[in-house]
């Protein structure tokens, strides 16, 4: 249904991929994975009709739809929520409105006027033959958290998070043959990525999916397309399936290349110990031939690395860690939550969940004292020090100066060469470490925060969505350091494979303000409360 003949994407001597012929299937649904930059938005866009390839081609079988969850969210300001959703199908929503203009200003009499209309009529049997578009509507908006009282409301009056659910409802409405979404569970909740998936999965046409959600690939996918070296190599089965393919694969290659390394330093010792003896000068020569045809560069790793994060408390917690009394806040007169005791004791790790707006980023600004409690209190232990990742870290991690500048501003006191080493584990190179500030990404703007929480080595974490921008390995390394951490722990997360890997509490806010307090992991809370 769709394929790549030769595809080539190079900006000046970077090269993005190189010469890629896959083809894509219908009934199939591929996640394209990759380290950050590895071009993996590029190719989605090329695969759109969205960007011209440097060489190759797209090939498209004739008449399927294509629909790709677009990234301007700010593009339907003027549009009220339902039509917005509409207008993902554009040829029906041109002729809906084409047709209300007609029947409100146009002449009856006149033919033309008759005709153009049984024209439209036709045009919306087409899109629309079962004349439920406006139900289907409905139903994508409020299963999105729309109730049916906002969508005749402008989208200039929802939040920029809201923004980007309509357009993933706008997708969906069209219900394309080829679907390509890119990071399509930005900005939702755990239970609407859950009613996501379900949707994802009843797709019967051909589906690309960047995500940096590992349990959302896993429940989605049938295939992996994984883009490294300028190349895309094809798995059959989920993420995890990939990963335990690509690791043994990893694993082998690093066996074949120690050996192939070996034998070329064995075979160059030979030349230079043996070329200059007549006798044995046959012998180097057919070495020579040897170590010719000997390319250790084909045997490549994986070009991702790793980083490597690791919290250390200065000072071990103490048994008092925080309590919560009666806390609620309001903002102009609505309620955001009230109410709420809590005791955290030695040796909680908490993910805190629960719809957006519910409160979680307020109780946690609340908590480092950054928002004041409209009634009720918290105190921390005497022996706590606290660390923070903030939700808006991208607009925080920010200035013209080099980022290890940027670290030593919060505590003048840490030494350059610790701040060079976390920044290292933290994948920034020697010379990456130069790079200013500003013209970090989103990713690495993250991962400097992250550097910042390691130099802290506080003995409680407060955490706000930090594996936003972060890729795969890194949201698997964070995991494994919230896991190994010794201190407290109060993370917001909708990675479902992250509040896995560390949490032992879980805190939900409901949607009327109730709190459920849970001791144990994410899977027995699911299995106690259903969702």
């Amino acid at each position: 249904m769709l394929s790549t003949v030769n595809l080539t994407q190079r900006y000046g001597k970077r090269v993005l991929f190189d010469k890629i012929s896959i083809t894509l299937d219908q009934g199939k649904r591929y996640g394209l994975i990759g380290a950050n930059g590895a071009g993996k938005s590029t190719f989605m866009k090329i695969l759109a009709g969205e960007l011209e390839p440097t060489d190759g081609e797209v090939q498209k079988q004739p008449g399927a739809k294509l629909g790709m969850l677009g990234q301007n969210q700010y593009a339907f300001e003027e549009f009220s929520l339902k039509d917005a959703v509409l207008y993902g199908n554009k040829k029906l929503f041109d002729a809906q409105k084409e047709k209300e203009k007609l029947y409100m200003e146009g002449d009856f009499e006149d033919d033309a006027v008759n005709n153009r209309l049984a024209e439209l009529e036709m045009i919306c049997a087409d899109e629309d033959p079962t004349y439920e578009s406006d139900v289907k509507i409905e139903k994508l908006l409020e299963a999105l958290g729309f109730p049916a009282s906002q969508h005749d409301e402008l989208m200039s009056s929802i939040t920029g998070g809201d923004k980007f659910k309509i357009l993933l409802a706008q997708v969906l409405f069209l219900k394309p043959d080829i679907l390509l979404l890119d990071e399509p569970t930005n900005n939702l909740d755990i239970e609407t990525i859950g009613w996501l998936e379900n949707e994802l999965k009843r797709h019967d046409g051909v589906m690309v999916v960047i995500s940096h959600d590992r349990h959302f690939l896993n429940g989605v996918v049938t295939h992996i397309l994984d883009l490294d070296f300028s190349k895309i190599r094809g798995f059959t089965g989920s993420y995890d399936d990939w990963y335990i393919a690509a690791n043994l694969i990893a694993k082998q290659a690093q066996t074949d290349r120690s050996k192939a390394l070996k034998e070329k330093d064995e075979l160059e010792k030979f030349i230079a110990r043996f070329s200059a003896n007549a006798s044995k000068a046959k012998q180097a020569t057919s070495r020579q031939k040897q170590l010719d045809k000997l390319n250790v560069e084909e045997i490549q790793l994986s070009s991702r690395r790793d980083p490597s994060i690791m919290f250390k408390p200065h000072r071990d917690i103490g048994n008092e860690l925080l309590e919560i009394e009666n806390l609620g806040k309001s903002y102009g007169g609505d309620r955001v939550f009230e109410g709420i005791s809590l005791k955290i004791e030695k040796g909680n790790k908490i993910a805190l969940i629960g719809a957006n707006g519910v409160g979680k980023t307020t109780l946690l600004e609340i908590l480092m004292e950054h928002v004041k409690p409209d009634e009720g209190g918290f105190k921390w232990g005497a022996t706590i020090t606290t660390s923070y990742f903030p939700q808006n870290a991208t607009d925080l991690v920010s200035g013209d100066m080099r980022l290890y500048d940027w670290l030593q501003g919060h505590d003048p006191k840490w030494h350059i060469d610790e701040l060079r080493k976390v920044l290292g584990r933290m994948l920034f190179s020697g010379e990456d470490q130069e790079k200013i500030v500003d013209a970090c990404s989103g990713g690495e703007k993250h991962r400097v925060m992250l550097s910042k929480m390691m130099m802290d080595s506080a003995n409680f974490l407060i955490l706000d969505e930090p594996d936003n921008h972060l890729d795969l390995e890194a949201i698997v390394a964070l995991g494994e350091a919230l896991h190994n951490y010794q201190g407290g722990i109060i993370c917001v997360t909708h990675d479902r494979e992250l509040i896995d890997a560390f949490a032992n509490r879980i805190i939900k806010i409901n949607s009327d303000g109730s709190v459920i307090d849970f001791e144990g992991d994410y899977e027995t809370f699911v299995e106690t409360y259903g969702h």
